[in-house]
């Protein structure tokens, strides 16, 4: 493995709501993390999800140590990573844990499947992907959690949720790409298509 560490020094420290409202301005796509087995299950709401590689099949999440999930997470060394749709807001709002649920109870309300490492995985979402943890790599209150992808499911495109300037958000792939094309910059001259 190749790492590089270093020792930084830095001029001012920035203060955590200031950091919180940067990334607020960093759109990301809503994602369900689910750990465990049988009925020692739990999971929590990110946006914090990203491949890592096509070959193998890996991706990366971060987790707060903090979290109900990270025992869970440590004990199993697997995880689900469930890709919501914008119909999927009340799933990522129990997920959250804003409403007080904990636990299997976190659950309740949503159809669930296993595959190839036990947990669960959400039925009917945009995508859900069964994972089995490759390398942890703990950084201040997170750790970084690279899976290795072992199953997929997909579904049909749909519209997805995201996460933007602190609010829920649904993103409709054809309605928004309209859009988007609407108020797209022109092509640069002189660039010929392919």
């Amino acid at each position: 493995m190749n790492s590089i560490v270093r020792n930084l020094q830095v001029d001012r420290d920035v203060a955590p709501a200031e950091f919180r409202g940067a990334m607020r301005s960093l759109a990301g796509g809503v994602s369900v993390i689910t750990v465990g087995r049988g009925k020692d299950i739990t999971g929590m709401t990110v946006t914090s999800v990203s491949s890592l590689s096509v070959e193998p099949p890996t991706l990366i999440v971060s987790v707060n140590r903090q979290s109900s999930s990270w025992p869970l997470l440590q004990r199993y060394g697997a995880f689900g990573v469930n890709i919501l749709t914008a119909d999927q807001l009340d799933i990522a709002e129990r997920f959250s844990g804003k409403d007080g649920l904990k636990g299997a109870a976190r659950f309740a309300g949503a159809q669930w499947v296993t595959r190839a490492t036990g947990v669960p995985l959400l039925v009917g979402g945009l995508a859900a992907i069964d994972c089995e943890v490759e390398e942890v790599i703990e950084r201040h209150s997170h750790a970084i959690v690279i899976g290795r992808v072992r199953d997929v499911i997909t579904a049909v495109p749909r519209t997805a949720l995201t996460y933007w300037d602190g609010q829920y958000v649904a993103i409709d792939q054809n309605e928004d790409a309209l859009k988007l094309a609407e108020v797209s910059l022109p092509s640069p001259r002189g660039l010929r298509e392919i």
